[in-house]
């Protein structure tokens, strides 16, 4: 009897982990600054951070802990940049970067696929160059993976 109960808890053990999911962001920065000023890449993290560690609850509205929160502790110190081409070269837009980056970001996406994700869901936004005394702007695209049974 009880090696059939252990064998049913096992079997259930099994089964969770059948279902637990591996989630995966990559993170594409494209500087829109031009001259090959600004600084372009992939971004990979390879450490979790648990964000419980990092999670403060309000009961008054204003009283918050967040300030014991030291932002060093935030930041992950193991991750993968791959370096990528700037959209403006010094006479305007570089079609061939573009198609640089394409190919450098597909490849990203086919070796996390190799790896047994699933691109889920791609999200991208944009802070664009205002004018002559802007000179800032990047173009952020989010690519969101996961991967079962890990």
């Amino acid at each position: 009897m009880k090696s059939l109960l252990v064998l049913i808890a096992l079997a259930l053990l099994g089964v969770s982990d059948a279902f637990a999911q591996d989630y995966k962001i990559v993170t594409v920065v494209e500087s829109i600054v031009p001259m090959g000023i600004g600084r372009s890449r992939i971004i990979e993290t390879k450490e979790d951070l648990n964000a419980d560690r990092f999670t403060t609850e309000r009961e008054q509205g204003n009283d918050s802990d967040q300030g014991k929160i030291s932002r060093k502790e935030l930041k992950a110190m193991e991750f993968e940049e791959t370096k990528l081409l700037n959209f403006f070269s010094g006479v305007g837009i570089n079609f061939r970067n573009i198609a640089s980056n394409d190919a450098l970001i597909a490849s990203k996406i086919n070796q996390l696929l190799s790896e047994g994700y699933t691109l889920q869901f791609v999200t991208s936004g944009v802070e664009s160059n205002a004018g002559s005394e802007d000179g800032q702007g990047i173009f952020i695209t989010r690519l969101f993976f996961y991967r079962d049974g890990q």
